[in-house]
């Protein structure tokens, strides 16, 4: 039995039923087709194929904008921070300066307190011998031919534990300047009784007095004596222990240390017995 078939080439019973030339529905056919083409497109992963996000053009030139706000101050905020880094590096140097001053401070009160404890060690002084003082200058010493002494008192007569003042003088008789010691240990006062020395002004050192003289120059002290006695001693003492003399007659004289040939003219005087009246009522 022969088939017709239509122009198209299609089975009219397959046409009419809807199915197509296979026997299958037309519109299966079709649907089948949008599905596949519609899975092909819609994951491109599963293809094999990498989708393209476009970029737009909005959001780049945003971007650019970000990045040149960040590279970009403006110059009020430099110098806000230009100052802030000012503030920082005194506020470091004003740190660095305190830490000095109390390290500092720290190694003086140490050492002062090193010098109090040791304060005995470090300025013991011994006292026991005097140096001889140096010469600070090319002047020579008096010889005995440059100088001459001269020796007078106040009064003739002194009481038992009273005091005599006397006016020592030194004259330079020579021709040519020189030194000497002036003090009372250098020009030395000496009262005696016959043979016996009662008195000496050489027995308490005393600090030299060193005098420079030139032709006609003269020194004049004025010295006293307590009416005491102090040759006995063979080492200076208070002068308020010494023993009183006795009365009688003394001679005071004057002579130099370094030339014991120099001394000036005798001065006698007596030491007499202190009167005591009583005065008797009247009858």
């Amino acid at each position: 039995m022969a088939v017709q078939r239509n122009k198209s080439g299609a089975n009219p019973k397959s046409a009419g039923d809807g199915r197509g030339g296979w026997g299958r529905p037309m519109s299966r056919g079709k649907n089948t087709s949008r599905k596949s083409a519609s899975r092909k497109f819609s994951n491109p992963v599963r293809s094999g194929r990498t989708a393209k996000t476009a970029t737009p053009a909005k959001t780049i030139r945003s971007a650019k904008a970000g990045a040149a706000t960040k590279r970009t101050i403006s110059k009020k905020k430099q110098a806000m921070y230009r100052r802030r880094r000012i503030v920082v590096g005194v506020a470091l140097v004003l740190v660095l300066a305190l830490i000095v001053f109390c390290v500092y401070s720290l190694g003086r009160g140490v050492g002062a307190i090193n010098t109090a404890i040791h304060h005995d060690e470090v300025y013991a002084i011994s006292r026991d011998t005097v140096p001889t003082p140096k010469k600070t200058s090319g002047v020579k010493d008096c010889s005995a031919k440059d100088l001459s002494l001269d020796l007078s008192s106040a009064s003739q007569s002194v009481p038992v534990g009273g005091s005599l003042e006397f006016t020592a003088k030194i004259v330079h008789d020579g021709s040519d300047s020189c030194l000497v010691d002036g003090s009372d240990a250098g020009r030395v006062l000496t009262i005696t009784s016959g043979q016996q020395t009662v008195y000496t002004s050489a027995l308490c050192a005393t600090d030299s007095r060193m005098l420079l003289m030139a032709k006609g120059d003269k020194d004049i002290q004025q010295l006293k004596w307590n009416a005491d006695s102090n040759a006995a001693l063979t080492e200076c003492t208070d002068e308020a222990d010494w023993p009183r003399v006795n009365a009688g007659t003394y001679v005071a004289q004057l002579s130099l240390k370094d030339h014991p040939k120099v001394k000036s003219d005798p001065v006698t005087f007596t030491v007499g017995q202190i009167l005591v009246v009583v005065a008797t009522p009247e009858v």
